[in-house]
């Protein structure tokens, strides 16, 4: 007689240390289990997952009490219908197309350099403190056109709100932490809004104070709510998403070498990072009506968390899903950043990431960039570092060698 394996509990430190033998045993032992840490049914199955994202009876109801207290109002992801389609139609436009290729990619250039030159000339540098997390918050910061003094503010802000969404096991003083963090930049951002809707400049934060669809216009709340939204959603994907990426492939040398030749492959090697180690490890949805997935039913008005680091890895949908390979063949590029995706690291349907295509342009800028400034770059420490997280996860470090190579030249390996 087989013995089942014990549901694992997500909030443990084996949890933590590494989640995927877990995520493991959930899809084929407890596809849909009531987790008693979280109070919410755990489905881990990638069709269960995906399912979730699309099918309407889904809601993001809970986010209610999830986002919108760090964020000071309601945002994109608790939206749905009329007012979801105007407000990302509202804000959409300056993440994709000509306007994130001619208006923000010198932006995204210029950041991605200067922070490179800061650690051009070192034998060696954490990746992480150094560049992935810092990129982004700066690229936000300059879109939105503030100052660039504010750099280290924003920065302090992103990792507070990050820190109260991730707050799975509600500790109180980080709770509070975001809450301020919240406060804080709305009162930043407020008198800066008035000059904006008086005298628009050529940013994002002007474009999202005289944008209007269908005779609407987002209000001062609006704004800022998505300001906090973009530093936290934004900026965490893409920092842990950078990170991880490089420590893949510094893990992978000869799929290093293959995109370093080729940099067309920039787009699939990110792709294939995000499946393997997605930055978002879970969402949550609540069903407004009982639901059968697999594995038995969940009531209407419950949280259903929905694991996306497993669903990533479902051997149902994945030949050898632990496996990371830049090639591999049941994951299409063209459509990776989009809502037709074939992993759920972005989410799918109607809440797909807005800035998915923001974030894959910080990306292969940034590998374009810190590949033609180190013809050589491995491990400084002799393995790879492990991820760190449950709700977002990443390497917490990523210290590496460098052989830098002259300005300007795309350098081979070394």
């Amino acid at each position: 007689m087989t013995t089942l394996p014990q549901p694992p509990d997500i909030l443990s430190p084996e949890f933590a240390a590494d989640p995927y033998p877990a995520y493991r045993i959930l899809r084929a032992h407890y596809p849909l289990f009531h987790d008693p840490g979280t109070d919410s049914f755990l489905i881990s199955r990638y069709g269960d997952v995906a399912r979730a994202f699309r099918d309407p009876v889904f809601t993001s109801d809970n986010y209610a009490w999830q986002l919108e207290p760090a964020h000071g109002g309601r945002t994109l992801p608790q939206m749905s219908g009329r007012e979801h389609a105007v407000r990302r139609a509202l804000v959409a436009p300056a993440f994709r197309g000509r306007e994130l290729r001619e208006k923000f990619l010198p932006v995204i250039e210029r950041n991605a350099r200067e922070l490179i030159d800061t650690f051009r000339d070192a034998a060696e540098t954490d990746l992480v403190a150094r560049f992935a997390t810092r990129f982004p918050i700066n690229v936000i910061v300059d879109m939105l056109g503030l100052d660039r003094a504010d750099h280290d503010r924003f920065h302090s802000w992103y990792a507070s709100v990050v820190g109260f969404l991730a707050n799975l096991a509600q500790d109180p003083e980080t709770a509070d932490a975001g809450l301020r963090a919240g406060r804080e930049l709305s009162a930043y951002l407020l008198p800066i809004i008035r000059e904006r809707r008086a005298t628009p400049g050529d940013d994002l934060l002007s474009r999202l104070c005289t944008a209007e669809v269908d005779g609407t216009r987002m209000s001062d709340q609006d704004i800022t709510s998505f300001v906090s939204l973009l530093l936290s959603a934004g900026g965490e994907t893409t920092d842990k998403a950078l990170a991880a990426l490089f420590r893949n492939l510094l893990a992978h040398p000869d799929q290093l070498a293959a995109v370093r030749a080729d940099r067309s492959l920039i787009p699939a090697a990110l792709a294939e990072s995000l499946r393997y180690t997605p930055p978002v490890q879970m969402i949550m949805r609540q069903p407004a009506a009982e639901v059968t997935l697999s594995g038995g039913t969940v009531p209407a008005g419950a949280t259903v968390t929905c694991l996306i680091g497993s669903a990533n890895r479902d051997e149902r949908h994945y030949a050898r899903p632990d496996t990371f390979h830049v090639l591999r063949g049941d994951l299409t590029p063209a459509t990776a950043f989009s809502a037709a995706a074939d992993h759920v690291a972005f989410a799918l349907g109607r809440h797909f990431c807005v800035g998915a295509l923001l974030a894959k342009t910080e990306v292969e800028v940034a590998v374009n960039q810190l590949l033609d400034a180190f013809p050589a770059m491995d491990f400084a420490e002799g393995t790879a570092p492990a991820d760190a997280g449950v709700f977002t996860r990443g390497p917490e470090r990523l210290r590496v060698r460098l052989v830098p190579g002259d300005d300007g030249t795309r350098a081979r390996e070394a």
